[in-house]
């Protein structure tokens, strides 16, 4: 039982909330959000975007707000292009969606430095979230000048815009121990500075128990119908502001996963314990573009989600989560007004229910917790089967219409378990045939700095030396080596040991390569060691250091520190040499950042060369290609290439590391999105940065697509939710269906077998059993643009594959 249906606010206007839900303009509702970052994506994707999450059911986007990139330098505000915050929230109202903002002002968020400025950094005696007063005047006015430019634009549902629900800190109980009494009061000040402001919408906190007054706190995770202690107080509803739909990856991984029917699963299971909102964190990940990406963090970000990186509709993610927004919404009337109840229906199976009194009002979800093993189970006189680990939903308490784990096969069928009723598909990379193999490329190498002028007796810290301005900084000493130091061995040779706290480093002797050396994400700190060939005389060591991204969490993240702390000589005649403190030159960034060698420009400053054979470490490349054809999204695949940067026309799209291999044996991320709006019709320059010796030959522009589609049904299937109607208080059923994304027909089936096919999209074989005219049937239904697989009947068929691929047909 709700324990308080007490509305906070006005219940007619904007939006309030009680025990069981928010109320928006005096209606409760069933939300479904999704996390889509503007600056993450540009303004030309923003529409397509946001129309995609409403086609997958969601009614609510939600977004970070990025201090880092609207306040570069103190008192400097830049909202401009992907971050015009403004014209991001207003795409989202004049699609028909609501918005939630969450301000941090601290965002994590695999987001360089956490969304906090630099210049933070630099504020005398500050300590970052704490109750600590530079900190808090700071936030406060940070915060205060978001909220004004949302009332100024009307965008609070308050004053009739989209913005429904804004966010103030985030996870902060995460890190409030380390900060003790000083954590635990800065909690109650970030709360109440937050209802202080009088936006007309509720605030909220993610992952803290102790939110104050009337700020809601809330859970992030993957299973929140099982984590989630509660609201702290009986008058807040249970809100999901984080439900992770994969994970995050940082160069050195393998890919990440989360099924489509784990993630339906959990969210089945929030709705059917009390929960009102859910919000898929990411529904688009994107790209962090230049270096926005927070320590060792892929360019790539949450590729996985339902929208992958380029907005393409990942399937069945999509599709399966679609048909569980229309299934939830079945059960609208009896979830918000109807009284919970729990049954037992055996060790492992429980129903949960919602009924109306003196109403039809019903809905029901039966619940397999077993994780091995299906049951068949009767509720009110009816039996169910029940796949493991699935929720059946009855939006009438006796009608399936949608199964977490479908299909529904009965206990003997056990050829594909774990496949969805939803549309699969499968993402292609095609070469273009405007590039392939018509790049011309050019070089022009760094200077390497041997002989700096000295300003510290030891090297300086990397964070506080290139202040987020650029990735990297050279630092140079020299030593002066008598020949009697020398081993009179040729096969023994001195050793070059650097211990560097991060991230990555490139080292030179006397202006020749010596070898390079990395850390990672769990252990950013690493050691340099590679033999060197020393002259008698004055000798130069050289090092390019280098961060692949500010830190993004913890506590006391002001001082974190990076860049070498130990350099030392071993192997010589006298014993190991500390270099130490003996006295260093540094310069901050290339000398081709300063110049922009990457614009139009800038290049023209220097000289360019043609490539023969592998360039040395620390050099330029520079190409020209014509946008590839069609209007499918655009990507340049880095095979040859080590680590470094990719600029197009003078915009940089981020940070390539191929030579991080993952556990797989393959880089962690290979294709890097180039935006269609970064491109011209012609002559696009390409210029990328590359720290090692490597070659750009192998490297290819592509379009990307997903328009290898898959459907596999049984005759056990349930029908697709998206058909279902509700007519005379009777559901009634039709088709499942295959049909092309994005306008698209199908212009070929690549693969049909009626029998029992094994294998996923892309990916297809013929069993043991198959009809031979599998494909010639279904070739003869697919002129049209769909076809009802289940209507095609062959008598032995246990089960069904299909495989089509989509194109665009000029009339």
């Amino acid at each position: 039982m709700l324990s308080s249906v007490i509305a906070h606010g006005d219940k007619k206007k904007g939006v309030t909330y009680d025990g069981r839900s928010l109320i928006i303009n005096g209606k409760r509702e069933l939300l479904f959000s999704g996390s889509i970052h503007y600056p993450r994506s540009t303004p030309e994707m923003w529409p397509e975007l946001i129309q995609k999450a409403k086609r997958g059911g969601l009614n609510v986007i939600q977004t970070y707000v990025f201090w880092n990139i609207h306040e570069p330098e103190q008192g400097k505000f830049n909202f401009e292009g992907p971050y015009d915050l403004v014209k991001f929230i207003k795409t989202i109202g004049e699609n028909g969606m609501s918005a939630t903002i969450r301000l941090g002002p601290f965002i994590q968020a695999e987001w360089n430095h956490g969304g906090l400025p630099y210049w933070l950094r630099e504020i005398p005696d500050i300590i970052f979230r704490s109750d600590n007063a530079p900190f808090k005047l700071h936030m406060e006015r940070f915060v205060t000048m978001i909220i004004n430019k949302m009332k100024e634009e009307k965008l609070f549902a308050s004053q009739g815009g989209p913005v429904i629900l804004a966010q103030i800190e985030n996870e902060y109980n995460t890190v409030q121990l380390a900060y003790r009494n000083l954590g635990v009061s800065y909690v109650q000040w970030a709360g109440n500075m937050a209802l202080g402001l009088k936006t007309g919408v509720p605030w909220v906190m993610c992952k803290q128990k102790d939110a104050p007054g009337q700020v809601i706190n809330t859970c992030n995770g993957r299973h929140c119908g099982d984590t989630f202690t509660g609201p702290n107080s009986p008058d807040k509803p249970s809100l999901w502001t984080e439900n992770w739909t994969a994970q995050f990856r940082v160069f050195g991984d393998p890919p990440s996963q989360r099924s489509a029917e784990d993630t339906a699963f959990s969210v089945a299971r929030w709705f059917s314990k009390n929960g009102s909102l859910v919000n898929y964190y990411m529904y688009h990940g994107g790209t962090n573009f230049d270096r926005t990406a927070a320590s060792f963090v892929t360019t790539r970000y949450y590729d996985e989600a339902p929208l992958d990186e380029y907005g393409l509709q990942r399937e069945p993610k999509w599709g399966h989560l679609k048909d569980l927004h229309r299934a939830l919404n079945l059960c609208k009337k009896a979830l918000l007004w109807g009284t919970p109840n729990v049954q037992r229906l055996s060790a492992d199976v429980e129903a949960r229910f919602f009924e109306k009194p003196g109403t039809n009002d019903c809905a029901a979800f039966l619940a397999n917790n077993n994780t091995k093993d299906p049951e068949t189970v009767t509720f009110r006189g009816k039996k169910y089967y029940l796949p493991a680990k699935s929720i059946s939903i009855l939006p009438d308490c006796k009608t399936v219409v949608y199964n977490t784990m479908t299909p529904l096969s009965d206990p003997f069928f056990f050829f594909h378990p774990k496949q969805v009723v939803s549309q699969h598909n499968s993402r292609n990379f095609v070469k273009s045939r405007k590039t392939d193999g018509k790049l011309e490329w050019k070089m022009f190498s760094e200077t390497i700095p041997s002989n700096l002028l000295v300003d510290s007796r030891i090297p300086r810290e990397l964070y506080n030396l290139t202040k987020d301005k650029t990735d990297y900084a050279w630092f140079t000493t020299t030593i002066n080596v008598d020949r009697n130091d020398l081993s009179a061995r040729k096969d023994i040779n001195p050793v070059l040991r650097v211990a560097s706290l991060g991230h990555a480093m490139v080292a030179f002797i006397n202006g020749e390569f010596i070898g390079s050396a990395h850390g990672s994400q769990i252990e950013k700190s690493f050691v340099l060691q590679h033999s060197v060939k020393l002259k008698p005389g004055i000798n130069f060591v050289t090092l390019l250091g280098s961060l692949v991204g500010l830190p993004d969490s913890g506590a006391y993240m002001e001082h974190r520190y990076a860049g070498p702390r130990g350099v030392s000589i071993l192997g010589l005649n006298t014993g190991t040499l500390d270099l130490s403190f003996n006295g260093w030159g540094h310069q901050v960034a290339l000398s081709g950042e300063t110049a922009k060698v990457f614009t139009k420009e800038g290049g023209r400053k220097v000289t360019w060369t043609k490539v023969n054979k592998d360039g040395p470490p620390v050099t330029w490349y520079k190409t020209r290609f014509d946008a590839p054809e069609g209007k499918s999204p655009v990507a340049v695949r880095m095979t040859g290439m080590k680590k470094g940067m990719i600029w197009i026309n003078g915009k940089s799209i981020g940070r390539y590391w191929m030579n991080y291999i993952s556990p797989l044996g393959e880089p962690t991320q290979s294709e890097f999105h180039i935006p269609r709006s970064y491109l011209k019709p012609t002559n696009n320059l390409m210029v990328i940065l590359e720290e090692e010796e490597a070659s750009p030959e192998k490297i290819e522009i592509l379009t990307v697509n997903r328009d290898t589609i898959c459907s596999y049904v049984t005759e056990y299937h349930p029908p697709n939710v998206r058909s279902w109607e509700k007519k005379n208080n009777k559901f009634t059923k039709p088709a499942a269906r295959l049909k092309c994304p994005n306008k698209k027909k199908i212009v070929a089936v690549q693969f049909a077998s009626f029998g029992d096919p094994s294998g996923t999209c892309g990916n297809f074989a013929v069993g043991t059993c198959d009809s031979p005219i599998s494909k010639q049937v279904v070739e003869q239904v697919i002129l049209f643009s769909y076809f009802p697989l289940h209507n095609l009947l062959f008598p032995f068929s246990f089960s069904s594959a299909s495989q089509g691929y989509c194109s665009l047909l000029r009339d």
